[in-house]
């Protein structure tokens, strides 16, 4: 009686491996077709649109207000969220009457067991996305991703004294480090000094629980109110922290205080870790008209005005990322004409013929128009 020899296991697995293969892409072609004229990746993003694969979302789970004007959202981002060290900003997209429009926010917290985000917005003044964030948004609302981005966060190793200067907003990447650190299950060793200035103690946001770390003797808690204090001063920061030269300092807030402990703090050679949320204007230019060729959009722009900003008030729809010159989510190409570069007076010319067919690639948040130009978008 003959024998027949049967095919090994890898053999089997081998062979079946296609087979499976070419009946997932036959069950993908056989409901391509039935959703026609639709994608499926389109029907996918209704049912399951935080699937791996899928561009990256997330959705706003809860909604906890902090103080009058500031508003923390939890957000369970998409299967393809990549994590992020505490310190660190996420770019969101989110639709306002029927608009996409992005901006950057720190992210507020540490390990969550629920691996869900949060950031934590303040409505400013005619501010169309933060007082949408603020006062508009439900639990359920979807909301578009980037991944982590920035360097603003702690050494590693971390310096055996810190000190926190904020102001107003600028605590929330701070407060995300805070709660990194007094989450493990180690005592933090570190001697952390945390000087906040705020309009008035109600409007501190993360006030009690800042005091709290304070009561339980985590840092020491420096609270300065303008309606009390008036503005904090740099030049009172030796007596405030009579330490200040040992300590490593990190700070986020408004400009005028960046940049003053910037001044303060290289003229004594300290060490300092500073987090802008908008760049500084230091040069203005002529302004002018912008168009946008492919639109025919006419928008007048003034000389201190980012392009970008100018272009979103006049209803253009345009591509941004961080609004401060860093993560290159808002260049389009500059077709002809001249823009200024708002941060240090740069001119940045194109002349049709000269510069290529492509034009030349400006950053539309840091740059204002010099008299007219022509953007491609």
């Amino acid at each position: 009686m003959s024998t027949v020899a049967l095919p090994s296991t890898t053999s089997r697995t081998a062979i079946a491996a296609p087979t499976a293969r070419t009946l997932r892409q036959r069950l993908r072609r056989f409901a391509e077709a039935a959703v026609t004229p639709l994608e499926l990746d389109d029907v996918l993003d209704v049912f399951h649109p935080l699937r791996s694969g899928a561009e990256l979302r997330g959705r706003i789970v809860a909604v906890h207000p902090e103080t009058a004007d500031a508003t923390t959202l939890v957000i369970k981002p998409g299967k393809d969220w990549a994590g992020h060290v505490p310190g660190q900003y996420v770019r969101i997209g989110v639709d306002v009457d029927g608009v996409r429009l992005w901006r950057t926010y720190s992210l507020t917290h540490g390990p969550r067991a629920d691996r869900c985000i949060s950031i934590t917005v303040k409505a400013i003044p005619d501010g169309v996305v933060s007082n949408h964030l603020v006062h508009r948004v439900r639990p359920g609302t979807m909301l578009q991703l980037g991944q982590a981005e920035g360097d603003f966060v702690l050494a590693d190793p971390m310096p055996g004294k810190l000190l926190m200067v904020t102001a107003g907003s600028g605590i929330t990447p701070v407060i995300g480090m805070l709660r990194s650190l007094f989450s493990r299950a180690e005592r933090v060793r570190a001697d952390i000094v945390v000087l906040h200035s705020a309009l008035s103690r109600s409007e501190v946001i993360f006030g009690d629980e800042l005091r709290r770390y304070a009561a339980e003797g985590r840092l020491r808690l420096v609270e300065l109110h303008t309606d009390v204090d008036g503005m904090l001063d740099v030049a009172d920061l030796d007596t405030i922290v009579p330490d200040l030269a040992e300590r490593t300092t990190y700070a986020c807030g408004p400009v005028g205080l960046l940049d003053a402990l910037e001044q303060h703090h290289t003229e004594r050679g300290l060490a300092l870790h500073i987090e802008r949320f908008r760049s500084a204007v230091v040069v203005t230019g002529e302004g002018g008209t912008v168009s946008f060729g492919r639109t025919g959009t006419l928008v007048e722009a003034a000389g201190d005005t980012p392009i970008l900003d100018a272009a979103e008030e006049a209803g253009v729809l345009m591509p941004s990322g961080c609004r401060m010159g860093i993560c290159f989510g808002c260049v389009l190409p500059l077709r002809s004409g001249a823009v200024r570069d708002l941060r240090n007076g740069a001119l940045t010319v194109a002349n049709p013929g000269e510069t290529g067919d492509g034009g030349v690639l400006i950053q539309t948040c840091v740059n204002a128009a010099a008299g007219a130009c022509d953007i491609d978008h």
